[in-house]
């Protein structure tokens, strides 16, 4: 139960803060000579995740169901689509050098020091003053490709895509609200594959359900921490921390 629990309060922490849940997944187990979490684990950790970020932003996810006859909801709902397709590209076509990649905690480590470093830059970038609303669909594209890249691990999906909209005119607030809606069709469809994987394997022991209140809380709690530093002080301290985690992961691991 305490693992189920630690496990859920590394994959909610990391899954929404722009850290990298899938480089933490894997250097935290290298340096601390740990067991990776199986796949019950992995699966209901996903569930939780995916139930903070649909509870914190309830309000914009039933909008979305208005899309017939909102205007707004409806351009919403074509750049979820359009932001979404990359990645599904990119994990169908390059599943086998993905999963290498996870086989390797000096990839995640390298990957961690250039997500630090990309946060860094977008330090950098103008503040925006665009509404998500106003998107359009050369937006999604250059948000979904930045999401694509967060398939390796290390590389983080809520920092790469926070920083790609905030490219394309955004403002920070706008670019973490785009960021968070377009992670639950990703996050929903890894905790899909995960749970029929399970299925298939033989089941899920009930100690894990402790994971998944963990990961939904913290996962809650990171969203909303996150939101308010953005307001403040933009991606800086996680720039510092991504950097030095990653330099010291590289030396240890």
């Amino acid at each position: 139960m305490f693992t189920a629990a630690f496990w859920g309060l590394v994959q909610g922490l990391t899954e929404f803060l722009p850290i990298s849940s899938s480089g933490h997944l894997v250097l935290v187990p290298a340096l601390l000579d740990m067991e990776e979490p199986d796949l019950a684990t992995s699966a209901v950790l996903h569930l939780g995740t995916l139930a903070a970020v649909i509870w914190y932003y309830r309000g914009d996810l039933v909008k979305l169901l208005r899309f017939r006859s909102d205007p707004d909801a409806r351009r919403v709902a074509w750049l979820l689509a359009i932001g979404t397709i990359p990645a599904g590209i990119a994990g169908l076509t390059l599943e086998g050098p993905l999963e290498d990649a996870f086989a390797e905690p000096w990839i995640a480590a390298a990957a961690l020091i250039v997500t630090g470093l990309v946060l860094a830059a977008s330090t950098l970038v103008p503040v925006g003053s665009r509404c998500l609303e106003e998107g359009r669909w050369h937006d999604a594209v250059v948000v979904g490709v930045a999401q694509a890249l967060a398939l390796v691990p290390g590389i983080s999906r809520s920092g790469m895509t926070i920083t790609a909209g905030l490219t394309r005119g955004l403002d920070r607030l706008e670019s973490a609200r785009y960021a968070f809606l377009l992670a639950v069709p990703s996050i929903a469809g890894a905790g899909l594959l995960e749970t029929l994987d399970l299925a298939d394997a033989g089941g899920l022991e009930a100690s894990v359900l402790v994971g998944v209140a963990v990961a939904a809380l913290s996962g809650y709690l990171a969203i909303a921490g996150l939101v308010r530093l953005l307001a403040s002080r933009g991606l800086a301290p996680f720039a510092v921390y991504c950097v030095g985690f990653g330099t010291v992961a590289w030396i240890l691991v």
